[in-house]
Parts: structure tokens; C-alpha cells; sequence
């Protein structure tokens, strides 16, 4: 009896917390795109719920959670952690400047990541179009580890041999190198992100009741974490950042 009158009690609260001003101005939707340009494809999917700030509903504030694929064909990626790409800048015996960054390449025939990211979204709704802007923050990387070709001048690893013992090998003498995506994704911004990240500008235009177009503009880093620690420097994170057109449909839930 006391179970029957607790989810009378909860169902009643979620009706009535339907009925409510605050419920109506929520929005939200699902979103079913792709990102795309020469060697890459990155194909998504995004739940989105939005607070609607005013009473006309033109200015929005929210959050998204998306799943998404990403395929790239023929790619560079290149040292990701910051304390590496940022440049050090000092002087040389006569007094010159000089500028010294840790760069080393990763080359991959073929790249595919997964992603669950959950981000924010803001946007403007102007009659029947919608413009808005939204990031990744946090999620999760997984994908399968791929081959590719380290290029390092002065990189090295370690190697057990054949007798067990433990060799000092260069990526210049054994190039060919496994990776995987990272794990973890957040955005603690610039070179300083870790993982596969998005973030986007949009246009929506609603066509039906419950459907809509949005065309947009993706930038979109992912990550690989290499299977061999370059011992010279303490890194093994590659990134790919590239920027590509957007096309997806839109089904609204709530407007």
C-alpha cells in the first residue's frame, strides 16, 4: 500500500510539474547530422533541452548530449599536450631570439573514433530560424587502435627483446606504431583540451511542426594515444583538428 501511495504521490508531482510555467519553457529536440569535408566524415547524433529566458522564447540557454562517429582517411596528428606545442621563447648568444616547440607527426591511412560528449548550447530564435552556438565540455573516446607512422628526429621508446631485456629503441628505426583514441574528453581549452572535442555555429530553419534543417559549421579535434611512451619527451597524445560544413535534421519534442 505504502509503494502504491509513493508513485500516486510522484506521478501526480510530474503532472503537475508539467502544468507549470517553468515546463513551458523548456525546448528540446534531437538532432541527426553529419560534419563532413575531403578525408573526413564525422556522423552524429544530439539531444538537446533548452531553457527559454523570456516569455517570446528568443533567447535560449541549455545542454546536449551527443554520440558520434568520426572517420578520417589519410592523417596527420601531431603532438597534443600543451606544455610541449606552446613555444619557449629565450635568447641566443648574440642576443637573437629563439624559438624551440617539441613537434613530433603521427600518420594514420585510417582514423575512426567514437564519442559520448555531453556539452552547452545557447541560441537566438528569430521567427521561423534559429541561431545558436554550442561545445563539448566532457565525455568519453573509445575506438579501435590503428597503425601509423611515428616521425620523430630524436623520439625513443622501449622495447623488451627476445632475451627479456629491456632495449632503447628510435621511432626512426621502428616507425611503425599502434594507437588508439584517448579515453577521457574535456575541454580545458586551446592546446590544453584533452581528448576528441567539438563545438559549432548554427542555422535552423523549421519546416514542419515537428521537424526542421540545420546547416552549420563544425570544428572537430579528436585525440589518439599511442601504445609506445616517447621516453624523450614523456608524451604518447597525437591530436587532429580540422573545421567542416554541417547538414543535419532536427526533431523537436517540446517548442
Amino acid at each position: 500500500m505504502r509503494k502504491i501511495v509513493t508513485l500516486v504521490l510522484v506521478f501526480t508531482s510530474a503532472v503537475a510539474f508539467s502544468q507549470t510555467p517553468t515546463a513551458s519553457r523548456i525546448s528540446s529536440g534531437v538532432d541527426v547530422g553529419a560534419a563532413f569535408k575531403k578525408d573526413y566524415l564525422a556522423p552524429s547524433i544530439t539531444y538537446y533541452e533548452l531553457l527559454n529566458l523570456d516569455a517570446n522564447k528568443i533567447f535560449s540557454i541549455g545542454w546536449t548530449i551527443k554520440g558520434g562517429n568520426f572517420y578520417g582517411d589519410n592523417l596527420n596528428y601531431t603532438t597534443a599536450p600543451a606544455r610541449l606545442t606552446r613555444e619557449k621563447t629565450g635568447f641566443g648568444a648574440i642576443g637573437a631570439p629563439e624559438v624551440a616547440a617539441n613537434i613530433d607527426t603521427m600518420r594514420f591511412d585510417w582514423v575512426t573514433v567514437s564519442t559520448v560528449n555531453f556539452g552547452l548550447r545557447a541560441q537566438v530564435r528569430l521567427g521561423p530560424v534559429e541561431v545558436g552556438a554550442g561545445a563539448d565540455l566532457i565525455g568519453l573516446g573509445f575506438g579501435r587502435s590503428r597503425e601509423g607512422r611515428y616521425r620523430s628526429t630524436t623520439g625513443r621508446f622501449e622495447h623488451t627483446n627476445a632475451d627479456s631485456e629491456i632495449d632503447t629503441v628510435s621511432f626512426r628505426v621502428s616507425p611503425l606504431q599502434y594507437a588508439q583514441p584517448q579515453r577521457l574528453n574535456v575541454r580545458l581549452l586551446g592546446d590544453n583540451d584533452l581528448g576528441s572535442l567539438s563545438s559549432e555555429v548554427y542555422v535552423r530553419l523549421t519546416m514542419l511542426r515537428r521537424m526542421g534543417v540545420k546547416v552549420g559549421y563544425h570544428w572537430i579535434t579528436t585525440e589518439m594515444r599511442a601504445s609506445n611512451l616517447n621516453i624523450d619527451d614523456d608524451n604518447r597524445r597525437f591530436r587532429n583538428r580540422a573545421a567542416m560544413g554541417y547538414v543535419a535534421l532536427t526533431f523537436p519534442f517540446y517548442k
